[in-house]
């Protein structure tokens, strides 16, 4: 092992990232039930199922752990953030529930993943003074 991945094997905190896969996972099966199969906007389901597309972009590069894929995948969730939002403000039940389940889970994946990118940050800003000072 290099001393770099032993430094980002100290900096990795199971417990956050575990929080991040499991909310990622949790709001992909929760957007194709609700759509399919909890409170489909039609009867039988509908075409706001393939909502959960964009969430397999990052779904890889999250459980590889690839730390550009974690930041960019928190920015993209936020869309779903709003799409619950929305939907909580303006749905009856069950689909105003559902969403406000869907709210909950962005937010706990946005809080896992910036917590658990923080000390990888930290490194890379301190190693850009170092370099910085050394020039």
């Amino acid at each position: 092992m290099t001393a770099a991945a032993d430094g980002d094997q100290a900096l990795h905190n199971p417990w956050l990232y575990r929080l991040s896969v499991g909310s990622l996972l949790a709001l992909l099966v929760l957007c194709i039930a609700w759509e399919w199969l909890l409170a489909p906007l039609r009867p039988g389901g509908s075409w706001l199922i393939l909502k959960f597309l964009p969430l397999l972009l990052p779904l890889r590069g999250v459980l590889t752990r690839n730390r550009y894929t974690m930041q960019w995948s928190s920015m993209l969730i936020l869309l779903f953030f709003t799409e619950g939002i929305v939907r909580a403000t303006s749905d009856r039940a069950p689909s105003s529930t559902l969403a406000w389940v869907e709210v909950a889970l962005t937010l706990v994946f946005v809080t896992s993943t910036i917590l658990y990118l923080r000390p990888y940050k930290r490194r890379a800003r301190a190693a850009a003074k170092g370099a910085a000072r050394k020039s």
